[in-house]
């Protein structure tokens, strides 16, 4: 029933040994997919990183004594290779390119310096953009807890939350804008945000924007930002989209690469055989009522697929809930904090969760239903084994 498969296999095999394969999307009719049995027993391919030196301490790099002692708060005691390689370029007012996966701490890497940076000068106003609801708002909080005692203030413009609100947020001339580029447009276009102001932006995830087609907006809204700016570049591959924007975003960057490989090292993957499609939830149920399956997060394909999965669920006793885009974003947000807080056990999402969200110790990632790409595979069992821990992603197949 179970294949356990090496978790090390390169980037440049795997795509050769990509094949189309006809899939089911909960009854929704044939999709393209892909047998992750195609690519499990390959070799990762490593750059040196797994003896990286850290050569800094927090403590080593020129920022606030309050900045010091919000990351101390937070536990930060050592820097992650990102950490350590970005941050003085950034307070040294450099463009950079990072090229890392999910889960390596690029987010403080950013938001460490440009705290400082603004700090220094309260003129200075810094607009962030992020694929999905759910990065801008995770943003949006490391940021308040990194700038404690700071006095800093942040607008956050992302869709499904009052726009209003926002508005009345931006009227308020903050030094951090964060947003996804649908609700920025909507805020451009009814001149609730003048992007003239702000010397300083960054693109997080950039590969994400550029897969769910946000490539025009993300252009459109550079070509509104000053120059010259302080431009920060986040992305885990660099495909063609991506380094269409990039070449028009960045001048003479520093470029910082912490990839170890496609995955993570310390996640363990598993396929489950699933002869009859019925079947499904029945081993579902076996693997849930382990004792090893403490916070576990399931993958559906669609919408109406992922609901229906919640509440069979919890209609058989486990403490679940699903996030997926027919919900509203104070509800997504609810059920977040809830699965964080392991007031849930079971998270069910569609792949709006896939990307860039840091949900403590989830044990499992399961994917009820096969990810579309190789990419969104990737992404997915990346919620899992992270900050060092171990963790298990689980794939079924037919």
């Amino acid at each position: 029933m179970y294949r356990k498969f090496n978790q090390r296999f390169s980037r440049g095999r795997n795509f050769s040994n990509f094949r189309a394969s006809a899939g089911r999307g909960n009854g929704r009719g044939r999709v393209k997919s892909f047998d992750p049995t195609n690519f499990i027993n390959t070799p990762q391919v490593k750059n040196g990183l797994s003896d990286y030196t850290i050569s800094h301490t927090f403590s080593d790099f020129r920022i606030s004594d309050t900045l010091k002692e919000n990351i101390s708060r937070k536990g930060y005691k050592t820097p992650t290779p990102i950490q350590d390689q970005a941050i003085n370029p950034i307070l040294e007012g450099r463009d950079l390119i990072g090229i890392a996966n999910t889960g390596t701490g690029k987010t403080a890497a950013f938001l460490i310096p440009l705290i400082d940076k603004v700090a220094k000068d309260r003129r200075q106003k810094v607009l962030i953009i992020a694929p999905t609801r759910e990065l801008a708002t995770q943003i949006k909080d490391e940021l308040i807890d990194f700038s404690r005692n700071v006095g800093i203030y942040s607008a956050l413009c992302i869709g499904g939350a009052n726009i209003r609100r926002q508005v009345y947020d931006l009227s308020r001339n903050p030094n951090f804008v964060i947003g996804t580029p649908g609700r920025l447009l909507d805020l451009l276009n009814t001149r609730s945000l003048n992007l003239s102001t702000f010397a300083t932006v960054v693109l997080d995830e950039t590969d994400r924007m550029v897969d769910i087609g946000f490539i025009k907006d993300i252009k459109y809204i550079i070509s509104l930002l000053p120059k010259p700016r302080q431009s920060l570049f986040f992305s885990a591959t660099v495909s063609r989209g991506v380094r269409e924007i990039l070449e028009s975003f960045v001048q003479n960057p520093v470029t910082v690469s912490v990839k170890t490989g496609e995955t993570a090292e310390n996640v363990s993957q598993e396929v489950v055989k699933v002869g009859n499609p019925n079947a499904k939830i029945e081993e579902l149920h076996k693997l849930l009522i382990k004792k090893e399956y403490e916070k576990v997060l399931v993958f559906g394909r669609t919408k109406h697929g992922v609901q229906r999965l919640s509440d069979e669920l919890i209609k058989r006793g486990f403490k679940a809930d699903a996030i997926h885009g027919n919900k509203r974003q104070s509800q997504r947000n609810r059920t977040l904090e809830k699965f964080k807080a392991n007031t849930i056990q079971i998270l069910i999402a569609t792949d709006v969760a896939s990307r860039g969200l840091d949900i403590p110790n989830v044990s499992h990632v399961i994917n009820y239903d096969l990810p579309e790409s190789y990419e969104a595979y990737v992404h997915r069992i990346g919620r899992t084994g992270r900050a060092d821990k171990r963790g298990t992603a689980l794939t079924f197949i037919g």
